[in-house]
């Protein structure tokens, strides 16, 4: 089993999405860009967001488990992969790295 990196690359906020859609949350979204976990032998790694783990997690097993090149040569390094979280007002772009 593989270890896999994972960094918060970019954050949207969609406010107009928001006003016409949300109803008002306190907290939305703590990630910050930059910020980075360390998937231990496929498992959610302590402190991701349970929603964006989801979205991700199928990702991460498959690079852990030693395999990758999705879709037949999506990502330039076949052993990685770009990930959203499935926040459709502030959604977070993830870097999925096997090391």
């Amino acid at each position: 089993m593989y270890d896999v990196k994972i960094t918060a690359i970019r954050k949207s906020d969609f406010k107009d999405l928001q006003a016409l859609y949300e109803n008002p949350i306190e907290h939305a979204c703590s990630v910050c860009e930059g910020q980075q976990w360390v998937a231990t032998e496929g498992t959610q790694p302590e402190g991701l967001c349970d929603s964006a783990w989801e979205s991700m997690r199928w990702f991460v097993e498959e690079l852990a488990a030693g395999r990758g090149n999705f879709y037949d040569g999506w990502m330039k390094n076949p052993h990685s992969a770009m990930i959203s979280c499935n926040d459709g007002f502030r959604p977070v772009s993830f870097l999925l790295e096997r090391l």
